[in-house]
């Protein structure tokens, strides 16, 4: 991750050293910056979280495209990757698509096209991170809760009411409302439907259609 008003990074990884400086060229002349690597092996030696997006070739010597953005995968990199295509890698590109790539360009393209494909790549993981800083949030305000309001809180998210919950914990109607609004409060939830997108977010609670976005 790049730091506060520095410009994004993106990581260019391909072979072809006359593509990797044309790339650098074309993402410079748009306000981003970049880091070009030869192979997979010098990309993951990185620090990942130095990039914000990645544009990765499909065929490399050593380790191929899919295997980088597995081995991305399997140490838990949030950075958005762009596979870069030949003629004829269709069928891989779907494949990492499928592993959660962000998108595929076919080589040769149009700048125009590689560039908004980046950009859009750059807003995804923007929104991610806002999204992950928040429950990280929301985490710690939940930790910081009594464990009676916390076990209050599932269960008004589980759709239990102030009766149930209070004949199921053994405590008055009156003390599960006060512990109930205390702890929307603290979460910031305005209402019970705000409350139970948290506790999805949180993995409290299963998703239900349409419950699972806190952004």
């Amino acid at each position: 991750m790049t730091q506060p008003n520095a410009a994004p990074c993106i990581a260019v990884v391909d072979d072809d050293e006359a593509l990797r400086d044309s790339l650098a060229w074309l993402l410079d002349s748009v306000g981003l910056a970049t880091r070009a690597f030869a192979d997979g092996e010098a990309f993951l030696a990185a620090d990942p979280a130095s990039f914000d997006a990645v544009l990765l070739d499909v065929r490399m010597p050593g380790l191929s495209g899919l295997q980088v953005q597995q081995r991305q995968l399997e140490r838990g990199d949030t950075a958005p990757v762009i596979f870069m295509t030949g003629h004829g890698d269709v069928p891989m590109a779907v494949a990492a698509l499928k592993a959660g790539a962000f998108d595929f360009i076919e080589k040769p393209f149009n700048q125009q096209q590689l560039i908004d494909a980046v950009q859009q790549a750059l807003s995804e993981h923007q929104r991610l991170r806002a999204v992950n800083e928040r429950i990280d949030t929301l985490r710690n305000c939940y930790d910081a809760l009594r464990p009676k309001e916390r076990r209050i809180l599932v269960l008004v998210a589980e759709g239990l009411t102030s009766r149930e919950i209070a004949e199921r914990l053994d405590v008055s109607a009156k003390t599960v409302d006060v512990y109930r609004l205390r702890s929307m409060k603290a979460l910031g939830a305005g209402n019970l439907a705000e409350l139970v997108r948290i506790c999805v977010a949180l993995g409290l609670v299963d998703a239900l259609p349409g419950n699972g976005r806190i952004d």
